[in-house]
């Protein structure tokens, strides 16, 4: 079983940044690969990124490429998202995610999820 809880949501401007973190409980969590999903309201959850279990592989969805990074320190349990050059676009509950099977794009291959953070971009 792995528990997932992100943190680092908030309000900023267009134009800003913020970081959020996801730390996870459970000793296998260095087995896994790591996503980030985020869902506005009213529409469907939207892939952000993903990591390997290592770090060394990742991959982003097309509308935060060059701008989102995702990271991870395993000794610390913690995956990370660094958000730059923030849009109102990107005004969504961010939600970290486990996934047994490794990378993915698609939430249906993911085991486990945080309840959520919100990210609030104003223009």
């Amino acid at each position: 079983q792995v528990q997932l809880v992100e943190s680092g949501g908030g309000l900023v401007q267009a134009g800003g940044s913020l970081r959020l973190s996801c730390a996870a409980s459970g000793r296998t969590f260095t087995r896994y690969a790591m996503g980030w999903f985020r869902q506005a309201p009213g529409k469907e959850r939207e892939f952000v990124a993903t990591i390997s279990w290592g770090g060394g592989l990742s991959n982003y969805g097309d509308s935060v490429k060059g701008r989102f990074t995702i990271s991870r320190d395993n000794a610390r349990r913690t995956v990370y998202l660094q958000m730059n050059s923030l849009k109102p676009e990107d005004t969504a509950v961010y939600y970290c995610a486990v996934a047994v099977a490794g990378m993915s794009d698609f939430a249906s291959e993911y085991d486990y999820w945080g309840q959520g953070t919100q990210v609030t971009v104003s223009s």
